[in-house]
């Protein structure tokens, strides 16, 4: 969906030129055309998934030109019709068997190009399969929709995909992008037909206004990746302070593996926790995005909890059941509680708390809790800017968090339509479909290998038709 404009501008200057040489007296029919003609990498090349991405800025279903025998028009429309009139963040594609769609990628390739939490369904060739994000459909209830509409095989695509949307559109959880309720009904893809006039007349609109759009677009994207590095390095002294202070509770546990009345399960919970150092560490150093960062807060809860286990263990007392951390401050561990906390001019919500937080607000005083550096100096984090969202979604993951930051200066931020945009959604832990998410998803709901389930059309590879 975020393809480079001059270059989406440019091929389709090229299509429509071609279109109107096509129909021009004695030319060749224009029947069949390459659909990938359109989309264009920054380099040039022609990627299938973009120009299906590109697509499903419009609406549900696309048909490749090449698969156009497989769905007709008027059963494409329909079924778009009705997943619009459902308001679900249900894809469809339909496309031929193609090096432009590799079996073993196209599910991964096409939900990462389109960016947006939902659940995607490909007829490739005369094979089916679909991938979603677990917040709008389980990884289970895709494996069990897939094999239903298998079988029995050899279904058509228009029995086939209508079956699938029938089943999977009542049990789908969030609504459909924003995009599509400005475009009409129909499907995307075949061939369509243009007056030749109509044709010169946009291409010189589209060249004229191509170049200033360009300078434009290019202009707020330097501005924009700006805003982000800023933030990125905002977000790095906070993780750095956070990973450091994980390496010094490493430290103070002082075990040995090898130490007098260590036994394999301690073993393991000291090699998890040493595991979520190292990835915190990593992953960090390999952060490009504001939105990275919410893995390597994930990765120190984990390995807090390893050491929390740890500990319980060496002491022989019962082991801790898994919570939050502490909301006030990460850093203090594993919430042992939850207590009643009303911010300045918010409601009062329950929230997770660590033992010392817990006997401070029942003694009637302040939390202490984690401050940041604002342009108005040290604030709690809930009250500094958005770039805190990532870092507090690795940690309160799932539906918690919007319960602990409603009424709050990042609560409110993260609930506005730009935060998605410009932080990589999620900072509710990615609770409805619909919405922009970009490439941060877990590409293991979409499989990648197995059985198509169409026979030897399919391509070979495929999905085992669960999650992407």
């Amino acid at each position: 969906m975020r393809t480079r404009l001059f270059s989406a501008l440019s091929g389709l200057l090229l299509a429509l030129l071609a279109t109107v040489l096509g129909a021009a007296p004695g030319a060749q029919a224009a029947t069949g055309a390459d659909p990938v003609a359109i989309s264009q990498t920054a380099s040039g090349q022609v990627t299938g998934t973009e120009t299906v991405a590109n697509a499903f800025e419009d609406g549900p279903v696309y048909v490749d030109p090449r698969a156009s025998g497989q769905l007709s028009r008027g059963d494409a429309d329909a079924l778009a019709k009705k997943i619009k009139d459902a308001d679900k963040p249900l894809f469809v594609a339909v496309l031929p068997v193609s090096s432009d769609y590799p079996a073993a990628t196209v599910l991964p390739s096409i939900r990462t190009d389109t960016g947006v939490t939902g659940l995607y369904a490909v007829r490739l060739g005369d094979g089916f399969n679909a991938g979603a994000d677990s917040a709008v459909l389980s990884n289970q209830a895709v494996r069990n929709l897939v094999s239903a509409v298998k079988t029995p095989p050899g279904a058509d695509a228009a029995t086939q995909l209508n079956n699938f949307a029938d089943q999977a559109l009542p049990q789908m959880r969030g609504s459909a992008p924003a995009s599509w309720n400005a475009k009409d009904n129909g499907a995307r893809g075949y061939d369509s037909a243009m007056n030749t006039g109509a044709l010169i007349t946009f291409g010189t609109v589209l060249v004229a206004g191509g170049a200033g759009a360009y300078a434009v677009i290019r202009r707020n994207r330097r501005r924009k990746a700006a805003e982000e590095r800023a933030a990125l390095e905002r977000l790095r002294v906070v993780v750095d302070e956070d990973i450091t202070a994980f390496g010094e509770e490493l430290d103070r546990l002082d075990f040995h593996p090898s130490e007098k009345g260590a036994d394999d399960a301690m073993r393991a919970d000291y090699e998890r926790a040493l595991d979520s150092y190292d990835q915190a560490k990593s992953r960090m150093a390999a952060a490009g995005h504001p939105s990275d960062v919410r893995r390597v807060t994930k990765a120190l809860d984990d390995g807090r909890f390893s050491l929390g286990v740890l500990d319980a263990r060496r002491a022989g007392r019962a082991l801790p059941e898994r919570r939050p951390p502490c909301f006030f401050d990460p850093r203090h561990g594993p919430s042992v509680a939850d207590r009643e906390w009303t911010p300045a001019g918010g409601a009062t919500r329950e929230v997770p708390v660590c033992a010392t937080d817990a006997s401070r607000l029942d003694d009637g005083l302040p939390p202490d809790s984690r401050t940041v550096e604002t342009e108005n100096g040290r604030r709690p984090y809930w009250e500094a800017g958005p770039a805190y969202g990532p870092w507090a979604g690795g940690y309160f993951g799932g539906g918690l968090l919007p319960g602990l930051l409603v009424g709050t200066v990042l609560g409110s931020m993260l609930s506005s339509p730009a935060y998605a945009a410009d932080y990589g959604g999620e900072g509710f832990g990615d609770t409805s479909g619909g919405d922009y998410s970009g490439a941060d998803f877990d590409s293991s709901d979409f499989g990648g290998g197995g059985d198509w389930g169409g026979g030897s059309d399919a391509g070979g590879g495929g999905f085992d038709g669960g999650g992407f």
